[in-house]
C-alpha cells in the first residue's frame, strides 16, 4: 500500500516536472516582434504623427514655425481651388473606374470564350499594365499633340478635326481619363476573367432549355455571379485612381491653368512649389480621411455583395 503511495507520489512528481520543463523554456517571439513594430512605427506611425504636428503649424521653409491651431484647416474650407481640385479629384475617379470596369468585363467576356490563339491575344491585352506609369505619360503626351500627335493624324481619316485633348481644358481630364484606361483595363479583365472561371456551367445548360438568349443568361446569371469580383475590381482601381498623380503630374502638371489639378497634385504645389508646409500637411490630412471613408463605403457595399451560391460574405 505505501509503496504504491510512494510510486503514485513519483509519478505524479515526474508529471509536474516534465510539464513545467516546457514552461522554462518556452520559446520567446518578442526579439523578432520588436523589429517589425520599429519599423512600422518608423515607416508609417511616425510620418503620421509628424503630420498631424505640422498641420496644427504655420510654417513656410525657410521661415520659423508658430503654433496656429486649427486655422490651416479652417483656410481649406473657404479655399476654392481645393474644392476644385476635390470635384477634379471626384471626376477623375469615377470615370478612371467606371470606363476600366466596363471595357475590362467586355474584353473578360470575349476572351472567355474559345478561339484560336486565345492565349497569344491574351498576353498582348496584359502588356500595357506592365509598362511604367512615366513612359507612358511620355509617350501619350506625344500622341497628343495638336499637331503632330498621331491620334488627330487618325481622327483625319474619319472626316474628325484635330483636338486639342490635354491642351484644352475642357478635355484635359476625359484624355487622362483615357490613359489611364488603356493601361488598367487588362486589370480589370484579369480580376473577372477569374471570376468568369469559378462560374458553374450548369445553370447556363438549364438555361439554354428553357430557351434564354445571350443577354438574358448574362444578366440574370453571369452578372449576378461575378458581381463579387467586379466589386473587388471596383475597389482596387477606386483607391488607385483617387491617389493618381504620376500620370497627372508628368502630361500637365495639373494644366492647363488648374483644369487638371487634382488634390495629389495642389498637395505636392502647396508643399514642395510654394513650400507652405503646414497648409499642405493639413490638406494631406484631410485627403486621408477621405480615403479612408471611401474605403469604408467600398468595403461595405462589398460585404453586400453575394457569392455565387447567395450568401454574403
Amino acid at each position: 500500500m505505501m509503496a504504491a503511495s510512494i510510486e503514485t507520489a513519483a509519478a505524479t512528481k515526474a508529471a509536474h516536472k516534465g510539464r513545467s520543463k516546457p514552461d522554462r523554456f518556452a520559446p520567446n517571439y518578442w526579439p523578432f516582434v520588436i523589429p517589425a513594430l520599429i519599423v512600422i512605427s518608423a515607416v508609417i506611425v511616425f510620418p503620421w504623427v509628424f503630420t498631424l504636428w505640422m498641420s496644427v503649424n504655420s510654417w513656410t521653409l525657410g521661415q520659423s514655425q508658430v503654433f496656429a491651431g486649427l486655422d490651416n484647416y479652417a483656410r481649406l474650407a473657404v479655399d476654392l481651388r481645393f474644392w476644385e481640385s476635390l470635384w477634379h479629384t471626384m471626376l477623375y475617379t469615377t470615370l478612371s473606374v467606371a470606363a476600366p470596369l466596363f471595357l475590362g468585363t467586355l474584353a473578360a467576356l470575349i476572351f472567355d470564350a474559345q478561339f484560336p490563339f486565345r492565349g497569344l491575344l491574351r498576353g498582348i491585352f496584359v502588356m500595357p499594365m506592365m509598362a511604367t506609369p512615366v513612359a507612358i505619360a511620355l509617350v501619350w503626351t506625344m500622341m497628343f499633340h495638336p499637331q503632330l500627335g498621331v491620334l488627330n493624324y487618325l481622327l483625319s481619316f474619319v472626316g474628325i478635326g484635330p483636338q486639342e485633348w490635354i491642351y484644352n481644358q475642357s478635355s484635359v481630364i476625359p484624355s487622362l481619363v483615357l490613359v489611364e484606361t488603356w493601361q488598367w483595363t487588362p486589370l480589370v479583365m484579369l480580376i473577372v476573367l477569374g471570376g468568369l472561371a469559378a462560374v458553374p456551367r450548369e445553370p447556363y445548360e438549364s438555361a439554354e432549355i428553357d430557351g434564354a438568349n445571350v443577354w438574358q443568361k448574362f444578366r440574370y446569371l453571369t452578372l449576378p455571379m461575378i458581381a463579387p469580383f467586379l466589386m473587388i475590381a471596383v475597389i482596387i482601381r477606386s483607391i488607385d485612381a483617387v491617389k493618381s498623380f504620376d500620370i497627372i503630374y508628368a502630361m500637365t502638371q495639373g494644366g492647363p491653368g488648374t483644369a487638371s489639378e487634382t488634390i495629389n497634385i495642389y498637395l505636392y504645389n502647396t508643399a514642395f512649389a510654394y513650400y507652405d508646409i503646414g497648409y499642405g500637411s493639413a490638406m494631406a490630412v484631410i485627403f486621408f480621411i477621405l480615403i479612408v471613408l471611401l474605403s469604408f463605403v467600398l468595403l461595405m457595399v462589398r460585404q453586400r455583395a453575394n457569392w455565387s451560391n447567395g450568401e454574403g460574405r
